[in-house]
């Protein structure tokens, strides 16, 4: 089977899965194809996975004389293939359009990753795009419940849960204690009045990009309250509200250290619980890892989170930075509870689906359009 692999712009989780799913569709025999910005090649390395690759600019925002040419160009690189498989909106809405009139139409599957959070006049063009994919594409997939209930009202005729794999946990490179003595210091150099002992002070952990649908505002609001045993908050990531964040964790003298970019697996040693802010998530690979190490877990009930956590978690509303605040109290003071997550969080990450089941059930989709 010929399958095309749409995909705009991608730092992160994106790539990610169309490069699992290259590998696994290329090793199970088929024909791969993948087009996007030459960027995406660079750093997910689809060629090196089976694929061939064709340069395609597909830009986070419209652009009408680049879009015209991408749509040309995606036609003749989906001759001829039985699926096409789009992620993201502006993806899915420009290999749409390149199917349109086509003889031999391909079936064509977009998977939504993300929701639009933006308003205003960028609000409108996604909307736009919306409609165009739910009522072009044979299937749409969808990373959360919220985001299917938003397509079908858009007038798609058959949308499903996408499957998304759970990362393998990686090794750390550091014990605990070298991790816990590294914290003290980078603690004890910042500006903030609290130092961090090597003893029992806990750690509460955030791996988040530093941006707006995260959240983080939320956090350090929650972080301000006393609770027992000092927590310190360590978010692990980077982004634009950076240096907004660390002049008000500064400014209120706040127990949270942004650590920036690390090994997720060193910090989750030591973290007693890992916490969620965020406005929307999918089904985000830090609470998949969290899942996978056997952590407690605090998070927001937004987008896919109810669902990849069933009982393993506790859900907060968003933005209530009260309803945070208790359940990480509730966590530092009851053993007995944070025992009882550590346990349910194992256990559901041992159920999280792996990349066979992933790509398993991508082709299945493929297969069933060019049946039908």
């Amino acid at each position: 089977m010929k399958v095309a692999l749409v995909l705009g712009t991608s730092a992160g989780g994106v790539g990610r899965h169309v490069r699992m799913l290259v590998e696994g569709l290329s090793g199970g025999g088929d024909d791969v194809v993948v087009a996007g910005p030459p960027s995406v090649e660079k750093s997910f390395g689809f060629t090196g996975a089976g694929a061939r690759f064709a340069a395609v600019p597909i830009a986070d925002r419209p652009h009408p004389v680049n879009d015209l040419k991408s749509v040309a160009r995606l036609r003749s690189i989906t001759r001829g293939a039985q699926a096409v498989h789009a992620h993201g909106l502006r993806a899915g809405a420009l290999a749409a359009a390149a199917l349109m009139g086509s003889r031999s139409r391909p079936g064509l599957v977009v998977t939504l990753h993300n929701a639009v959070t933006a308003g205003g006049a960028i609000g409108a063009v996604y909307g736009t795009l919306e409609r165009i994919v739910a009522r072009r594409a044979d299937r749409v997939l969808v990373v959360s419940p919220d985001l299917g209930e938003r397509m079908r009202a858009r007038g798609a005729r058959a949308v499903s849960a996408a499957v998304v794999p759970a990362p393998h946990l990686g090794t750390p490179t550091r014990t605990p204690e070298e991790v816990r003595r590294e914290l003290a210091g980078r603690v004890a150099s910042s500006p903030s009045p609290e130092g961090l002992s090597e003893g029992d002070r806990p750690v509460l952990l955030t791996v988040a990009r530093l941006a707006q649908q995260k959240g983080l505002e939320t956090l350090l609001d929650a972080s301000a309250r006393p609770y027992d045993g000092r927590p310190l908050f360590v978010v692990a990531g980077d982004g634009p509200l950076r240096a907004e964040l660390q002049a008000r964790i500064d400014a209120e003298g706040l127990p949270v250290l942004l650590y920036g970019w690390a090994n997720t697996a060193d910090l989750l040693q030591v973290a007693a619980a890992v916490v969620v802010p965020s406005r929307w998530e999918g089904q985000p690979l830090s609470v998949q890892e969290a899942l996978r190490a056997g952590r407690p877990v605090i998070a927001t009930r937004v987008g896919g989170i109810p669902g990849m956590v069933g009982d393993a978690a506790l859900l907060v509303p968003p933005g209530d930075a009260g309803a945070l605040g208790e359940q990480i109290a509730r966590v530092l003071g009851d053993a007995a509870l944070a025992g009882r997550l550590a346990t349910a969080s194992a256990r559901r990450g041992q159920e999280l689906p792996g990349e066979a089941d992933a790509v398993r059930s991508a082709r299945d989709v493929y297969l069933t359009m060019s049946q039908g």
